[in-house]
């Protein structure tokens, strides 16, 4: 079995065992290999423009608001932008700062019938710590994958 196979059924099992809506959730350092793996994979961040440009952005990312900013409206045009922008046979990976936002739009764009639909566990910046900050447990920045910041 290769390792592009082992991190897609390792994935399939966590959305099995928890009941996802979805195709699979990974890790972000898997999540990162399966850009490099599998030919036309897509990355999609669904953070708003104000984290893009003060948090950090990944390269090559597909960058498109789930909630706008401000005001954390719906993005109405999100599966519009989606479909513009990321082909539904693609393998499809959704990132958020925390895995929340990106778990809705993984499960929007599974309805809409793309068909290998992962959501990124951890996000961005990770879970909050003890002392209520980020980036310390969990996450794209923690596990040291590329990202930049303007």
């Amino acid at each position: 079995m290769g390792r592009l196979t082992e991190i897609l059924e390792t994935a399939q099992e966590r959305a099995a065992a928890q009941g996802l809506p979805y195709d699979g959730a990974l890790k972000p350092a898997e999540a990162h290999e399966l850009l490099s793996l599998a030919p036309g994979a897509k990355l999609i961040d669904v953070r708003t423009r104000a984290e893009w440009d003060w948090v950090g952005r990944i390269p090559g990312s597909v960058e498109i608001e789930w909630q706008t900013y401000p005001g954390g409206h719906p993005n109405a045009s999100f599966q519009s932008q989606l479909s513009q922008q990321v082909d539904p046979e693609a393998l499809t990976m959704f990132l958020c700062r925390s895995g929340g936002r990106s778990h809705a739009a993984a499960a929007t764009a599974k309805q809409a019938g793309y068909t290998a639909v992962y959501n990124v566990l951890e996000g961005f910046e990770g879970d909050r710590d003890g002392q209520g900050q980020r980036n310390t447990v969990g996450g794209w920045r923690r596990a040291g994958l590329p990202w930049t910041q303007s």
